[in-house]
């Protein structure tokens, strides 16, 4: 199977999963989140820019700053979160065909129109699936790869 090359929705499905999850009140600190996803803090500030933008999310700067979830995990669904991550992105990696190529343009003709269907069959199915019901399944699967947030006082 091929590697994707857009990971931002996984990363925002975790960190959100990540934020509902955790033990502690407060904020969780980008390099935590970064630690969990095992990719940078910068990679996840990036990802979680546009669910701060919409809400989903808030942060605070600072040495004790960090995210948390501005919302009840059951209200957010993962068809919010693919269209603030995704956009108007194709599902499919299309290409720009040379344009005097007719093959070309009556594939990529076809291409465009199948990704839009697949972008409505996957919003509509992420549109039944909340970080509620992730998070569920995450923690029936086992609590081994979650752990509680130490305190911010060591303890």
């Amino acid at each position: 199977m091929a590697t994707p090359t857009n990971t931002q929705f996984a990363v925002a499905v975790h960190v959100l999963t990540y934020l509902a999850g955790t033990d502690v009140a407060g904020p969780v600190s980008s390099d935590e989140l970064a630690a969990s996803v095992n990719a940078s803090p910068v990679y996840v500030r990036r990802v979680l820019t546009p669910l701060r933008e919409s809400g989903i999310v808030a942060s605070t700067p600072g040495a004790r700053g960090g995210w948390v979830l501005n919302r009840p995990a059951g209200t957010i669904t993962l068809a919010e979160i693919w269209r603030l991550v995704q956009g108007d992105d194709p599902v499919l990696g299309l290409h720009g065909p040379n344009p005097q190529c007719r093959t070309g343009v009556g594939v990529q003709r076809t291409l465009v129109a199948l990704d839009r269907e697949l972008a409505g069959a996957v919003e509509a199915r992420l549109g039944e699936v909340t970080v509620a019901h992730v998070l569920r399944d995450a923690s029936t699967a086992g609590k081994a790869g979650r752990r509680p947030r130490r305190s911010p006082h060591g303890s």
